[in-house]
């Protein structure tokens, strides 16, 4: 039974956002300081996040020209260790460095969400407020099969309290007597929810999943949010408010961005 009051839509919530963010990429190097309509991918995840009302926001980033371009349009930046395997290892050495205590509200932004809603933000953080879980998440409605049986794409399915059960990049729940014949529509029993890559946390909570071996799912999945399950954590699921917006991990995807936020 959850016996934390939720916070009402309008009382301000104190919480911090880091943003993750990698040099190297094997797609797209050098991507979070790639052109998006005149500025640096970078400063427009930066953006969406002081708008979504954080107290501060903070890039980690494993290289010094990152940290540079920060200062250029005046962001904050620390530069972290290159040997990182994950953001979460990533956030939780500025947690660590800036002495942060350990009930600190702490938004995981991907350094690729430049069309992230700040809205989105502030969701992830009132649902991570409102319930017991250790973690919060967001998902989005999946409307056509083709984005269901795309491997991609991560579904996660919850129980009846909106925690997370699953996450997999296969499609969840598998929907036995449909799914036998042509997977080209979607049964409108259930359901289906493709996951965002935006979490909250307490700084605590994340500074103990750092030192938590991968687990085996984690590791067939490539997806760390499974080493919280594994564990026997919590993680709560909200339905998002909007749809997110595109995230950039091919140059197509930049195209794409750029023409969306340069019109």
């Amino acid at each position: 039974m959850n016996t934390q009051p939720s916070p009402s839509a309008t009382a301000p919530v104190d919480f911090k956002v880091v943003i993750p963010a990698r040099y190297g990429s094997t797609r797209l190097p050098g991507k979070p300081l790639l052109p998006i309509a005149g500025k640096p991918m970078i400063q427009h995840v930066v953006e969406r996040a002081l708008e979504s009302g954080a107290t501060e926001v903070v890039v980690a980033t494993d290289d010094a020209r990152i940290v540079a371009a920060c200062a250029d349009f005046g962001a904050q930046a620390q530069l972290t260790a290159a040997n990182h395997h994950s953001g979460s290892d990533r956030i939780a050495e500025v947690i660590a460095q800036r002495g942060w205590a350990a009930d600190t509200v702490v938004v995981n932004l991907q350094g690729d969400e430049p069309c992230m809603p700040p809205a989105l933000i502030d969701q992830v953080v009132r649902n991570l407020v409102g319930h017991e879980a250790q973690m919060a998440t967001l998902a989005f409605p999946i409307a056509d099969a083709q984005t269901l049986f795309d491997p991609h794409v991560v579904k996660v399915v919850l129980d009846r309290a909106g925690n997370a059960l699953y996450f997999s990049r296969a499609p969840l729940p598998w929907h036995r007597d449909e799914f036998m014949g042509k997977r080209t529509h979607l049964p409108t029993s259930v359901t289906f929810l493709r996951h965002i890559g935006l979490y909250a946390y307490r700084a605590g909570f994340l500074q103990r999943y750092v030192t938590w071996a991968p687990s085996p799912l984690e590791l067939a999945e490539s997806l760390e949010q499974l080493r919280v399950l594994w564990h026997g954590e919590r993680i709560q699921v909200g339905v998002a408010a909007q749809e997110p917006g595109a995230g950039v991990d091919t140059a197509h995807d930049l195209q794409r961005v750029a023409a969306l936020l340069g019109a």
